[in-house]
């Protein structure tokens, strides 16, 4: 490998960089930065791996994005691997970009001169973890946003570069917020290497953002089976929530006679009902609800375990309590 790789794009004068990113939810950024005339000399994302019936190796979105463009790739199965490092190094990047990427060992996110950023879903120091977008909406939050900022050994706690504020609907679920954030953020990443090229970008540290903080400080763990089971004793507004805040990706999940019934959109009943929690009720025609402290929790768009996802009309057409 040459030390003076280049993307066979054209190029602006500025920073060598190198991306680090794998999900879909990355290649916003990427191609932000791309289109923004940027030298990304290689692109770091993670190796193919099988999915499907078939198990076929999958490329992730990220690398089918680069081989698209005629970028430079690497796919190292361990950041601390000799080799890669070798070749991370060789490529002589001035600043590394991180967009939903694994945890960064030390020798790799200090090897640039300029450091390494990284975009997170959410408005640090709030909501540091590995699902702030489910988070923020299962927690019923009125406002998030994205921010940008330099990585430090501990996970999201390095100095603040840019934010920007997002509205979150109350009928939004996770996979809309996604989509949303993921254009901001990719504008926000531009602006933040543009600032950082010009010298324009004051740091923040998170430890001065936190002495004028005055909520409660919530954090985003990565979501388990138990995240994702509903408790019906809580309220319509909790469930409703946690529904919305899990759809598309991973769901919430209840039991339907003994089956696991996934439910992506559901819609709130609140009224006195001496139902136990969880017990369902229906028409057997157009509706399935479930009893929660303070009402009813309707399934609208439903998968049984086993079955396709479909409408709750079109499930009870043909299901048989």
């Amino acid at each position: 490998m040459s030390e003076n790789y280049t993307s066979p794009l054209t190029e602006r004068k500025g920073s060598r960089i190198v991306f680090m990113g794998t999900p879909e939810f990355a290649v916003a950024s990427l191609n932000a930065l791309v289109e923004a005339g940027f030298t990304i000399v290689g692109v770091i994302t993670a190796p193919d791996k099988p999915a499907g019936r078939g198990m076929r190796l999958t490329e992730s979105a990220v690398k089918k994005y680069a081989v698209e463009k005629g970028l430079h790739i690497l796919q190292p199965p361990k950041l601390k691997n000799p080799e890669f490092l070798a070749e991370l190094k060789a490529l002589n990047a001035d600043l590394q970009v991180v967009v939903a990427f694994r945890m960064l060992p030390e020798v790799v996110w200090k090897m640039p001169p300029l450091g390494t950023i990284n975009l997170h879903g959410s408005l640090l120091p709030q909501y540091r973890g590995a699902a702030p977008i489910n988070w923020a909406i299962i927690n019923g939050e009125k406002q998030t946003g994205v921010t940008t900022f330099k990585l430090q050994q501990e996970i999201d706690t390095g100095d603040l570069l840019l934010q920007e504020k997002i509205l979150i609907g109350e009928n939004d679920t996770a996979g809309q917020l996604h989509d949303i954030m993921k254009e901001i953020g990719a504008s926000l990443l531009v602006a933040t290497v543009k600032g950082i090229e010009d010298g324009s970008l004051q740091e923040t540290a998170q430890s001065k953002a936190l002495e004028q903080f005055t909520g409660e400080l919530k954090h985003a763990p990565k979501l388990f089976t138990e995240t994702c089971t509903i408790n019906w004793n809580k309220s319509c507004d909790e469930v409703y929530n946690l529904i919305r805040g899990l759809s598309p990706y991973p769901a919430a999940l209840t039991h339907l006679n003994g089956k696991i019934l996934k439910i992506y959109q559901s819609s709130k009943e609140k009224v006195n009902t001496s139902s136990t929690p969880g017990a369902y009720e229906t028409d057997g025609k157009t509706y399935l609800k479930f009893a929660c402290a303070n009402g009813y929790v309707h399934a609208l768009d439903i998968q049984l375990e086993g079955k396709k996802r479909i409408g709750v009309a079109e499930f009870l057409r043909g299901y048989r309590f």
